[in-house]
């Protein structure tokens, strides 16, 4: 609301208020990094300090990974509206399209601390909505418009799948929030009146639906086509923030309300889904790299390698078993998210500067740019190596996590599809 009301003020007449919008984008972004990074770093909600503390009767939890999470999500949309200053400079609707990023960014940290079945969704949907426009932003554009009604379409449908699946969890277990269910499932699991047949459909059905979100396999499609569309800051927006939103909602909801029927507790699995993560992850994986080792342009080669980070994080559901540490599966997941974000980021505000410049966007065209600007090349090489896993990068130091993870936990499936495609990625 508050960037609405900014527009309103003219400087000069005729003239448009960027400058105060982008101002009050980083700073509203900024204060909610602040913030979450403070109360972190104190310790509130997290076991060493307050505990988890709930809110609107256990709706919504803050926590130490809901707020690591907001403060990826916050970070990420100030670089992001920081960057937009530019790129905005000659478009109309600016108070529009930095309302979209703020709303967005809203439902993505309401996503971090969701808490229950009903406000996952609606966070869900909170985020996704505004993330369509934002893709189209550019009405004048055909590829743009294009772009967004495909990742409208596709989202209609995986919002579909999501929705149908909670309501069998519903059907199998009477409650909605995620300590309930569990709860729930385990008592009906124990008087003999499970229903693993529905429940099972169900869990796989909102796996799915987390996939849209998340760029994963087979919900993957849209990417290309909406980071090529959109403008770049969406781009980056929608690869890092909008990631990392979908799979700490998914870690949340699977560790919280599914372990025990997933085998995770003790005893046999009544619906393994730490399997159905397994071949979502090595699938979405391998397509991505392979994928994006064949493109021409430079977004869509970002799009589709992230792509194939989605199938990196996915192992810190894949990964899970009994026995295993799974705060060294989670944490692994996590650091890889947090390095991914912040170099896909800045991989993508790359491209929107040189599309400032009037850069093409084949890597053809990118020939010779580092003679024009050398210190932005030489972040844009930083920002792939660590991307690509280099030693040099933090991408390494993740990547080695995550494979020390899924040897710890025994799943050398995974490992060695972790290891053959960080080899892929490098070509």
């Amino acid at each position: 609301m508050l960037t609405f009301l900014v527009d309103t003020i003219e400087p000069r007449p005729g003239t448009s208020s960027n400058t105060a919008l982008a101002a009050t984008a980083v700073v509203g972004s900024l204060a909610a990094f602040l913030v979450a990074g403070y109360f972190l770093v104190a310790g509130v909600g997290q076991p060493r300090g307050t505990g988890a503390v709930s809110l609107f009767q256990d709706q919504l939890v803050v926590d130490g990974m809901s707020l690591f999470f907001v403060v990826i999500i916050g970070s990420v949309t100030s670089l992001v509206s920081l960057a937009s200053f530019d790129y905005l400079e000659d478009q109309t609707y600016q108070a529009e399209y930095y309302g979209l990023v703020l709303l967005a960014a809203t439902g993505m940290s309401l996503m971090a601390s969701a808490n229950s079945l009903a406000t996952a969704f609606v966070s869900l949907e909170l985020s996704s909505l505004p993330s369509y426009a934002l893709v189209a932003y550019l009405k004048r554009n055909r590829g743009s418009v294009e772009a967004g009604l495909k990742y409208f379409l596709v989202g209609a449908v995986s919002s579909s799948v999501l929705a149908y699946g909670i309501s069998l969890v519903y059907a199998a277990s009477g409650r909605m929030g995620f300590d309930a269910v569990a709860e729930a499932l385990s008592t009906l699991a124990a008087d003999g009146e499970f229903f693993p047949g529905i429940l099972g459909i169900g869990v796989v059905m909102v796996l799915l639906g987390f996939a849209f979100k998340t760029a994963s396999v087979p919900f993957h499609f849209w990417a290309p086509e909406a980071y090529e569309g959109a403008p770049a800051p969406v781009s980056a927006f929608l690869s890092s923030a909008s990631k990392a939103a979908g799979f700490v909602l998914a870690f949340r909801l699977f560790l919280t309300a599914f372990p025990e029927v997933g085998g995770l507790a003790g005893g046999d699995p009544a619906v393994d889904w730490v399997v159905a993560a397994q071949v979502l992850a090595v699938v979405t994986m391998t397509v991505g790299n392979f994928a994006a080792a064949t493109q021409e342009k430079v977004k869509r080669m970002l799009a589709y390698s992230s792509i194939g980070h989605a199938g990196y994080v996915l192992i810190g559901l894949a990964a899970l078993t009994q026995g295993t540490d799974h705060g060294l599966v989670l944490g692994a997941s996590m650091m890889h998210l947090l390095v991914y974000g912040f170099m896909n980021t800045g991989a993508f505000l790359f491209v929107a500067l040189a599309e400032h410049w009037g850069v093409g966007r084949t890597f053809q065209d990118f020939n010779g740019l580092s003679t024009q600007a050398p210190l932005a090349c030489a972040a844009m090489t930083i920002f792939l190596f660590s991307l690509a896993g280099l030693p040099v990068g933090g991408g390494f130091l993740s990547k080695f996590y995550l494979l020390l993870a899924t040897a710890n936990a025994g799943t050398w499936l995974l490992a060695g599809a972790l290891i053959v495609n960080s080899a892929l990625s490098l070509f």
